[in-house]
C-alpha cells in the first residue's frame, strides 16, 4: 500500500509540473497537439481494433453484461469519431484566458474576471475506451494535465489510444505527463488518487452508481458526480403521437446500454387507451420488456407489473417502466422523486405545458419533443464531453472544454492604496 500511494504521489506531481507549462502553452500549440492526435488515431487504428478485440474477448470470457460489451466495443464508425472529436474540440475557442467581465472602478482600478485551467484532473471510468481519447482532449483544449485510470477490462484499448495522444503532445512539444494513462488495476489505486490534496484538483468518476459512491466516500479533494441516467419521457396529452412513437423508439431501442436512454415512459391518462397500446406493440416487437404500474398493465395485460424499485431503475437495457399520470404536475412531480436528474422529456404540442415542465423538472438537461439520446457533449456542440454532471456545482449536464476551468480575479492600479 505504500508503494501504491508512492506511485500515485509521483505521477501526480510530474502531472502537476507538466500542467504548469501547459497552462502556459498557446491555445494554437494545445489545437496541433489534438489535431495531431486525431491523426495518429486514424493512422493507428488497426492497431487500437486489435487492443480493443482483444479486450472484447476477455470481457466476454468473464461474463460481463452486453450493455458493458456494448460499452467497450469499439467499431470502426467509433474509432472514426475519437478522432472526429479532437478535431471539433480543436475548433472549439479557446476557454483558456477568455475574460468573463471586465470593468473600471470608480476609483481607477481595473477589476477582470478571467477563465483558468483546474491544474490536475483524474478521470476515473469504466469500459469505455473512447472516454480517453474524449476526457484527454478536453483537458488538452482547457489547459489541463489529466491522470486516466480506465477500467482493467479496457486497458488494452485503453494504451492504444494512449499511445496516440502522446504523439500528438509529442508533435506540439508539449509535455509528454500532460496525459497519464494508468496501467496498474489494484482497486486501492481509486481512494489514492482521490486523496491526493495538493497534487489532484479535481476528480471526476465515470461509470456504475457503485463506483461513483465509492468515490465519493474515499474523496478529500473535489468530485464531480454523474450519478444514474435514470430518464423520462412524458407523452402531454396535447403530444402529437407520431413524434411520440419515434422519440420514444429512439430513445429506449437506438441504444439501450448507455446513461441517456430513456428507462421509464410517463403517458397521460387523457390519451392512455390510444396511445398505450399502439406504443406497447412498436415496443414489444423491438424486444422491449415493460413493466407497467395497476392501470399500465389494464390497457395492455402483456406488461409486467411494475414494482416500487422499477420507479429508480436504471435498466441499461430492453426494459422499460410505464406509469400513467393523471396530469403535468403528476408527472413532474414522479420525475423530481424518481429520477436521478440527468435528462427527461416532455412531447406536447402545448407551449404553455412545455414551458411549466423546463421550469420545475429538476434535471441537467430537459428536453421538449426531441430523445433523450441528445443529452450528450458531441450533440450540444462541445466536440466532445468528459462526463454528465448530474451535481449542481461546479458544472451540470455535459461537460466540456470550458467546464474543465475556473477563474481568478485581476485586479491592475496605478500606485493604489485602500483607505
Amino acid at each position: 500500500m505504500e508503494d501504491l500511494q508512492a506511485y500515485v504521489r509521483q505521477i501526480a506531481e510530474d502531472a502537476r509540473q507538466a500542467a504548469l507549462k501547459l497552462s502556459i502553452a498557446s491555445g494554437a500549440r494545445r489545437d496541433a497537439a489534438l489535431l495531431s492526435a486525431a491523426e495518429a488515431i486514424r493512422s493507428d487504428a488497426d492497431a487500437i481494433a486489435a487492443a480493443n478485440q482483444a479486450d472484447v474477448l476477455a470481457a466476454k470470457d468473464a461474463g460481463l453484461s452486453a450493455a458493458m460489451i456494448d460499452r467497450l466495443t469499439l467499431t470502426d464508425k467509433r474509432i472514426e469519431a475519437m478522432a472526429t472529436a479532437l478535431e471539433s474540440i480543436a475548433r472549439q475557442p479557446d476557454p483558456v484566458g477568455k475574460s468573463i467581465a471586465a470593468y473600471n472602478r470608480p476609483n481607477g482600478l481595473r477589476v477582470e474576471k478571467r477563465r483558468v485551467p483546474l491544474g490536475v484532473v483524474a478521470i476515473i471510468y469504466e469500459s469505455r475506451p473512447n472516454v480517453t481519447a474524449d476526457a484527454a482532449g478536453l483537458c488538452i483544449k482547457s489547459g489541463n494535465a489529466v491522470i486516466l485510470r480506465g477500467g482493467k477490462e479496457a486497458l488494452q484499448s485503453n494504451l492504444a489510444i494512449a499511445r496516440c495522444l502522446s504523439k500528438g503532445l509529442s508533435q506540439a512539444d508539449l509535455p509528454d505527463n500532460v496525459i497519464t494513462m494508468i496501467d496498474r488495476t489494484e482497486h486501492e489505486i481509486v481512494p489514492a488518487l482521490a486523496q491526493a490534496e495538493g497534487l489532484i484538483d479535481l476528480i471526476i468518476p465515470r461509470g456504475g452508481e457503485s463506483l461513483i459512491r465509492a468515490v465519493v466516500q474515499a474523496a478529500t479533494i473535489p468530485v464531480i458526480k454523474h450519478y444514474a441516467g435514470n430518464c423520462h419521457i412524458y407523452v402531454h396529452a396535447d403530444a402529437d403521437l407520431t413524434k411520440a412513437e419515434r422519440i420514444i423508439l429512439n430513445a429506449k431501442c437506438q441504444r439501450p446500454g448507455v446513461c441517456n436512454a430513456v428507462e421509464t415512459l410517463l403517458i397521460d391518462a387523457a390519451i392512455a387507451e390510444e396511445f398505450l397500446p399502439l406504443i406497447a406493440k412498436r415496443l414489444i416487437d423491438a424486444g422491449v420488456e415493460l413493466r407497467g404500474c395497476e392501470k399500465s398493465c389494464k390497457i395492455v395485460p402483456e406488461m409486467k407489473p411494475a414494482s416500487q424499485q422499477d420507479w429508480f431503475t436504471e435498466y441499461l437495457a430492453l426494459i422499460l417502466a410505464v406509469k400513467v399520470v393523471n396530469s403535468l404536475d403528476e408527472a413532474i412531480e414522479h420525475i423530481n422523486t424518481y429520477g436521478s436528474h440527468h435528462t427527461d422529456a416532455i412531447i406536447t404540442e402545448n407551449i404553455s405545458a412545455a414551458d411549466r415542465f423546463v421550469s420545475l423538472v429538476d434535471s441537467s438537461s430537459v428536453m421538449v419533443n426531441a430523445s433523450t439520446r441528445f443529452s450528450d457533449g458531441g450533440e450540444y456542440g462541445l466536440g466532445a464531453e468528459v462526463g454528465i454532471s448530474t451535481d449542481k456545482l461546479h458544472a451540470r449536464g455535459p461537460m466540456g472544454a470550458e467546464d474543465l476551468t475556473t477563474y481568478k480575479w485581476i485586479v491592475t492600479g496605478n500606485g493604489h492604496v485602500r483607505e
